[in-house]
């Protein structure tokens, strides 16, 4: 698969992104966003190297063939590791290999990964190639637009000039720098300031690289903005976990696919998930519970389907049904298809 678009009208398989976010894309949390949209390209959690080689792989890494196209971000440093962690995951069917360079977590940071590698360019480049050498798969890096103190555009120009001599063509752009040391990641994501010209500088500078937007961006709207303004694609993280049916527009908006879906058709496709593959796991209920919680946002009732969903003698009690049990007590039986699609 070819990580660059061969024709000049394509639309790019990254036009529409959901970010990954740590225990938050999960697994379950992808299932329930692909029933909102067929062309977003979901992420996996970061995961790390160190959790591949030696962790539960089929908990890390396993997913439902419904969620295609999924990529796995990775986090770690080692070209090797990278390999070895790749080479695992090709037996799971990931469409696309990410490597975090942008994260700035005091963790992260220990394991020497996340945006700290910005800081060595050269060492990106030898992942990128080790990555690309155990798949056919692109692989793509995330990153910052600068670390601390090196927030000139040479610095993020010349690490992107260094990894795309490693062969990677895709680069997901999160347009803030990242402060390493005096910021907690939440504010890595408010404080510094947005600087999305960066990302179009880049553009003109790497004509034949994939360039994707993140940061600050909650809708629609401006997401085709964006993209009309000479952007790749977007990628699109917490405004879409926590209100997840603006997902359902994605696919007209962007796509010119538009997607025929209500919240009950959803509710039903998760309720059979969980009797299907999940019965009996309260664990992987919780999960889907938490995910669901904003599928309601803005309709008369929120409030209490969230509440519902959150009960822990609801959740005991109602096993795979809790989400029918959430419907009925947030809006009671009369509540109409047409009433619960009239957000979309």
């Amino acid at each position: 698969m070819s990580d660059t678009i061969s024709t000049q009208n394509a639309v790019s398989p990254w036009r529409f992104t959901v970010a990954p976010m740590l225990d938050w894309t999960d697994r379950h949390c992808r299932f329930f966003d692909r029933l909102l949209t067929r062309h977003a390209r979901l992420y996996t959690e970061m995961v790390t190297t160190g959790a591949i080689r030696y962790g539960n792989r089929d908990a890390l890494l396993g997913f439902s063939p419904c969620e295609h196209p999924v990529a796995l971000q990775l986090g770690g440093s080692d070209p090797a590791d990278l390999a070895f962690s790749i080479e695992v995951a090709e037996g799971y069917g990931y469409d696309e290999y990410n490597l975090n360079c942008g994260c700035p977590s005091p963790r992260v940071q220990k394991g020497s990964f996340g945006a700290c590698l910005m800081l060595d360019a050269k060492l990106v480049a030898d992942c990128v190639r080790a990555m690309r050498g155990a798949t056919d798969k692109p692989v793509t890096v995330k990153h910052r637009i600068g670390v601390d103190d090196r927030d000139d555009y040479a610095f993020v120009r010349d690490f992107v000039g260094e990894v795309r001599e490693a062969g990677c063509r895709v680069f997901i752009v999160h347009a803030r720098s990242a402060w390493l040391k005096g910021l907690s990641p939440k504010e890595n994501r408010e404080v510094p300031p947005l600087k999305r010209e960066v990302a179009y500088e880049l553009k003109k500078d790497f004509p034949d690289c994939t360039f994707v937007l993140n940061g600050g961006i909650a809708d629609l709207g401006l997401s085709r903005e964006l993209i009309d303004a000479g952007m790749d694609g977007v990628m699109i993280g917490r405004a879409a976990y926590q209100n997840p049916w603006m997902l359902t527009g994605v696919d007209g908006a962007l796509f010119d696919d538009p997607m025929e879906v209500t919240r009950l058709s959803v509710i039903e496709a998760v309720t059979e998930e969980v009797r299907t593959h999940w019965a009996g796991d309260e664990h992987a209920l919780r999960a889907f519970s938490r995910h669901l919680n904003g599928l309601c946002q803005g309709l008369p009732g929120a409030r209490a389907w969230r509440r519902t969903l959150a009960d822990p003698k609801a959740i005991r009690e109602q096993g795979p049904e809790l989400f029918h049990y959430a419907w009925r007590q947030a809006f009671g039986d009369g509540f109409s298809e047409e009433d619960a699609a009239e957000e979309r």
